[in-house]
């Protein structure tokens, strides 16, 4: 994936942008393994949707493998448009095998890095790209740019992804770890088999580049620094942020990230040793599970003459070393600092629109918990239990129908509207023992309902059960700005004191932190059925998720629209 030309600024009305996925495999050699890879278009990562803000748009996804499959626009808040949102059996029904949808939608009032990806069973592992809104006027910084250079971060696995999945559920075990991550798909030079698969990204020195970072890992949260150089976060989630400079980011997986890197370094011409710098991405460790514990790596190779040799491609600089400002592996510290720098932009042309007062607040606990094994099973989960997850102990189970679906015919069947506004039972949730103490969840598909136009605080309190982790949770249908975070317990009485309603982070995806809390506030203002989930892939699998019903307000255009006449059936 190369640099994107810079589009030109333009104050048209809005247009309808076509775009067209088929669903397919792809044989793709990583790491000394060659496998079929599902993909779009037979790309890996998958193609890259570049719109303007204000842009309709229409993205035909024809199914071309026997399983099921659906795309979701990570980020794209689908006003009124749930129809579009894609998480399979809460939205819609699956594409089935042969089949064709259309997600057609609109892109209101935002602009930036998202991203899209499947959201059937574990196929976004391979089935992913970037979306970028590009803003129909200047960019609130001041910094003349370049290119823009998008960077998704990924995890190959050399099996296939669809049996870890299975075998994960059927046994109640973790899952097997992937065997690399990856940078555009490559691995780079410090896996086996991959110095040829290794990102090399020219860039002249002097200019400025914006770099769009995009985590798609399944499982980890990931660290990412470059050698020699710093970094300046202007945007997260397609959002304005006060311009801060930084060595690193930590970046949880279905957060982007927007920073500024200038090519300041003074390279040596003919020496591709001191003309490229290390681009390095591994793991934020915060759970005691096996993980991938390894680290990307690609290279900056700054252009020291005007001809580009393209049968000559830079070679990889023997040796080299990853990048000094790249933070270990458990630095909580580091990941602590980097979050509480995140600040909205808050302008006059970009209002930070907090709620100061809200209508209902929930709080939720987000738990991994065991099961007893049933009878006459076999479980490899700790002390041969079964994992699960759950929020508020309640696990969450897909139904077999979509709950959009549902709710627009007013059935009540396959789901309920009384998940519990606070956790079932208090204790101390970030201090008891993570076995003796855990409780076995609930199971069911239950959701809470607002009225439109609800001022909506949700506090996610991490707990010790197995063990405290960083959790990314991501809600659909809405941006929300993150008012609080904290170690240790909720305390509305003495946290909500220390809120920030002045200038929050605005996200899609907030990482609560572990073994403490996050405050979040949003108003309900888009009509539908919207998923909660911890984008942690094997977490969402285990029933770390819910959903929230947004009335329909009184106004037609509070409205959910109808759904379209080529909406999958189950």
């Amino acid at each position: 994936m190369t640099a994107f030309a810079l589009p030109l600024l333009s104050s048209s009305s809005s247009n309808t942008k076509h775009f067209h996925f088929n669903v397919e495999w792809k044989s793709v050699t990583r790491v000394c393994h060659r496998k079929a890879v599902l993909t779009v278009n037979g790309e890996y990562p998958g193609p890259t949707i570049a719109v303007h803000e204000g842009d309709h748009v229409r993205v035909v996804v024809t199914n071309r493998v026997a399983t099921n499959t659906t795309i979701h626009w990570h980020g794209v808040r689908q006003v009124r448009t749930g129809w579009a949102d894609g998480p399979a059996y809460i939205t819609q029904c699956p594409i089935g095998a042969g089949k064709t949808y259309t997600y057609d939608f609109s892109v209101v009032n935002q602009r930036g890095t998202l991203w899209w990806h499947a959201h059937f069973s574990w196929q976004r592992a391979s089935v992913y790209g970037a979306f970028i809104i590009y803003p129909r006027t200047p960019f609130p910084f001041s910094a003349p740019l370049h290119a823009h250079i998008p960077l998704i971060f990924g995890e190959w696995w050399n099996g296939d992804v669809e049996v870890v999945e299975r075998e994960m559920m059927l046994h109640g075990g973790g899952p097997n770890t992937s065997d690399a991550y990856t940078i555009n798909g490559l691995p780079g030079p410090l896996y086996p088999c991959s110095t040829k698969d290794t990102l090399i990204q020219t860039v002249e020195p002097g200019k400025t580049y914006l770099l769009r970072l995009i985590n798609a890992a399944l499982n980890d949260e990931l660290f990412f620094a470059v050698a020699n150089h710093s970094l300046t976060v202007v945007e997260i989630d397609a959002a304005y942020t006060k311009p801060f400079t930084t060595p690193a980011i930590m970046i949880a997986p279905g957060q982007t990230t927007t920073v500024l890197l200038t090519a300041d370094q003074a390279p040596v011409p003919g020496d591709d040793s001191k003309s490229m710098f290390v681009m390095a991405a591994r793991p934020y460790l915060t759970s005691v599970f096996p993980f991938n514990n390894s680290t990307t790596v690609g290279f900056f190779k700054y252009q020291t003459s005007t001809k580009i040799q393209e049968n000559n491609p830079p070679a990889i600089p023997p040796p080299f070393t990853l990048p000094n400002n790249l933070p270990a592996l458990g630095d909580t510290p580091f990941a602590t600092q980097f979050l509480g720098s995140l600040r909205s932009l808050a302008s006059d042309d970009y209002p930070c629109n907090v709620p100061k007062t809200i209508d209902k607040r929930i709080v939720t606990t987000v738990s991994l918990n065991l099961q007893d094994c049933p009878l006459n099973q076999t479980c490899k989960g700790y002390l041969n239990k079964r994992f699960y997850a759950s929020m508020n102990n309640q696990s969450f189970v897909r139904p077999t129908m979509s709950i959009l679906e549902s709710h627009y015919r007013n059935l009540s069947t396959g789901f309920s509207t009384d998940f519990p506004e606070n956790p079932p039972y208090v204790f101390n949730y970030t201090s008891v023992n993570p076995v003796t103490e855990n409780m076995s969840a609930e199971f069911g598909t239950k959701l809470f309902r607002v009225p439109f136009g609800t001022k909506l605080e949700i506090v996610l309190q991490d707990t010790n059960f197995l063990n405290p982790e960083n959790h990314p949770i991501h809600v659909h249908g809405h941006n929300f700005f993150i008012v609080g975070r904290g170690f240790g317990n909720f305390d509305v009485e003495k946290d909500q004191k220390g809120y920030n309603l002045v200038d929050p982070p605005e996200r899609n995806t907030v990482a609560v932190p572990m073994g403490g809390w996050a405050a979040i506030r949003l108003i309900a203002d888009n009509p539908g059925v919207w998923f909660v989930h911890c984008h942690l892939e094997e977490h969402t699998s285990w029933g770390l998720a819910l959903g929230f019903i947004v009335e329909n307000g009184k106004e037609p255009s509070q409205c959910l629209l109808p759904p379209p006449s080529d909406l999958p059936p189950c």
